[in-house]
């Protein structure tokens, strides 16, 4: 598959995912990268010779004007597949349509807990310790029209003790998403995926998406 990858930071993830194509461990390439700002994950990209697009919502006059332009060059570029690896903004809707269960996202939480509008990076460990979990997590979903709501495709959980800090979570959990997101990829380009209402069933053989 040709993968657009969307990211609003540092952009670990998506170096992940380059160094998973380039061991072998999946066969699709990245060939956008997209985010809302300027920032270090695009600087990576091009210097990796990866296209990249900033499209920042607030430039547009609203949202289905910014999902025409997403569509636009998600488009141009033939992407097959959306992978959300630390992208701050909601997609449009227009996309999602266009990219019917083809969109997955990675959450740092084990959801549906600690998810939704404004969960995202330390205000998720943050709040996972403050309610006195024993254990935390990150998942892979289906990307739908409300945040952190699709289907669950992968989870995974870590012990939370009572040392960690946001910043201890937050790396014991990096290292969840690190193997998730390129297995999740792994599992859609080998179309061991079908989605049945919110249930996401995987199989050890092909079979395709519906």
């Amino acid at each position: 598959m040709k993968l657009a990858v969307f990211v609003s930071g540092r952009g670990t993830n998506l170096l992940n995912i380059i160094r998973r194509n380039k061991d072998g461990f999946i066969r699709s390439e990245v060939r956008l990268v997209i985010s809302d700002r300027d920032c270090e994950a695009i600087e990576n990209s091009e210097r990796a010779g990866i296209r990249t697009k900033i499209a920042d919502p607030k430039s547009y006059a609203g949202e289905r004007e910014f999902g025409d332009v997403l569509l636009e060059v998600l488009k141009k570029n033939e992407i097959d597949f959306i992978v959300l690896a630390g992208f701050l903004k909601k997609i449009p809707d227009v996309v999602i349509k266009s990219y019917a269960n083809r969109i997955i996202n990675v959450h740092p939480a084990l959801l549906p807990s600690f998810g939704g509008k404004g969960m995202y990076g330390m205000r998720v460990h943050q709040s996972v310790l403050d309610y006195g979990c024993k254990v935390s997590g990150a998942t892979v979903h289906i990307v739908d029209t409300e945040y952190d709501h699709g289907p669950v495709v992968l989870q995974k959980c870590v012990p939370v003790s009572e040392n960690d800090t946001p910043d201890s979570l937050a790396s014991k959990i990096h290292q969840l998403e690190y193997e998730l997101l390129p297995e999740a990829v792994r599992l859609f380009e080998n179309n061991q995926v079908t989605i049945k209402g919110r249930k996401v069933v995987i199989s050890a053989e092909g079979f395709n998406r519906t």
